[in-house]
């Protein structure tokens, strides 16, 4: 089996994948630990797939929070995880640069092979291009520019939300499908071991006006602070808008006590777009599946992408794994059916719902009216950080379940 990318749906497919027997390589083109943009915050749904790869010990050693406090026209909320079967109510705040490369490690412990530095540039099947098998990839060395054909029996797309590889098969986004941009940075404060990561809900540009998206402070209790901006693309100046700025205008108006500033910063921040809602197909090949950014697994409430890329990895050597046992490539549709059956109704509320976030009036009120009142933001968290219970009807689900009745409606 061939990964290309070895980031956290690919090292969570080489992880399940080697675990259960199976001959893994894993080309990552860049060498371990390396930097990724992302808020580096690791909710409660991650923290049960790394659990479950046996990397319990290792979270512990970074920093623990226990919930999001939420900002936004003047008011403040503090709100706990809720409480899940199937999920721990806390989290963790760990740069992508330690993650990567400790699953990545992990993968390796149950047998995965990993060529760092090495970049899968283009599928080996003549036809892969027009829906054809990849049978394997190119892979050139980054150091020594050699290059070796690689031959698989199945392969993982990996390689994140620019997805070189998915492109060469003939993968491509779905244009009508929210998209989001981020950009964040780096910063010492004083308080770098707060037990809530932060988030302002209602981000100005240098102007003023309220912008939809959100900004966050996620402390990494280390003297360091990850801050950052995510917006969409669901309102109608998006093109136009400029992020670096818009950074700089958050830092600016972030709570003094955080002391962010030039001077705290240790860096210039970067960014990246962030395809949302499943919103990158074909997600399966004759002989290929794509998972995590590359497959545009991103979840459209709140632009996490991490949990997902675990879960959708998870699901592809699962799926493979029911291939090689039927002898049957036609078993890879079974990827499909668990996409669909897992986030299919959810994201596509949610991507109904970052559309109507896009109208700035809507997004006011909405935010706005739900500051005032802890039960229904304890609601919208549980919803948005898809942590609906399955086993009893509360009133987040009761919620949740009007909502995705009027969805199935609609379509």
């Amino acid at each position: 089996m061939l990964v290309v990318g070895g980031g956290p749906s690919g090292s969570s497919a080489a992880y399940w994948l080697a675990d259960a027997g199976y001959d893994v390589l894993v080309v990552e083109k860049k060498h371990f630990p390396r930097v990724k943009t992302c808020g580096d915050g690791l909710t409660p749904r991650s923290v049960r797939q790394l659990e479950d790869m046996g990397l319990g010990d290792a979270l512990r050693r970074h920093h623990r929070y226990d919930g999001l406090r939420a900002l936004a026209f003047g008011k403040e909320l503090e709100l706990s995880w809720p409480v899940h079967p199937e999920f721990p109510s806390y989290g963790y705040v760990v740069t992508r640069a330690d993650l990567d490369a400790l699953v990545a490690s992990r993968a390796e412990k149950v047998g995965a092979t990993v060529w760092q530095g090495s970049e899968a540039v283009a599928p080996l099947g003549a036809d892969a291009s027009s829906g054809g098998p990849a049978g394997g990839a190119v892979v050139v060395d980054r150091d020594s520019g050699n290059r070796t054909e690689v031959a698989a029996r199945y392969v993982v797309v990996a390689d994140g939300a620019n997805s070189r590889f998915g492109r060469a098969l003939g993968v491509s986004r779905d244009r009508s499908a929210p998209l989001g941009m981020a950009i964040r940075g780096y910063y010492e404060s004083p308080r770098h071991a707060e037990t809530f990561i932060e988030s302002h809900l209602d981000i100005r540009d240098s102007t003023g006006n309220v912008v939809p998206g959100y900004g966050w402070i996620f402390p990494l209790g280390d003297g360091r602070v990850n801050v950052g901006i995510g917006v969409l693309s669901t309102f109608g100046g998006w093109k136009q808008l400029n992020t670096t700025k818009l950074m700089d205008a958050f830092v600016g108006y972030a709570p003094a006590s955080w002391c962010l500033s030039p001077e705290s910063s240790l860096g210039p921040p970067t960014g990246g777009r962030l395809p949302m809602g499943l919103s990158v197909g074909p997600h399966v090949g004759p002989d290929y599946v794509l998972t995590g950014d590359a497959g545009g697994a991103i979840n459209p409430f709140n632009g996490e992408g991490i949990a997902y890329g675990y879960e959708t990895g998870r699901f592809a050597a699962a799926t493979i794994g029911e291939a090689i046992a039927r002898d049957d490539p036609a078993q890879l549709a079974g990827y499909d059916d668990l996409l669909s059956e897992t986030y299919g109704l959810y994201y596509k509320v949610g991507s109904a719902f970052m559309k109507l976030m896009g109208r700035g009036d809507l997004m006011r009120l909405f935010v706005g009216t739900g500051m005032y009142s802890r039960t229904l933001m304890e609601w919208v968290l549980q919803i948005m950080s898809n942590l609906v219970r399955e086993d009893e009807l509360g009133p987040a689900e009761a919620a949740y379940r009007a909502i995705a009745a009027l969805a199935r409606r609609a379509s």
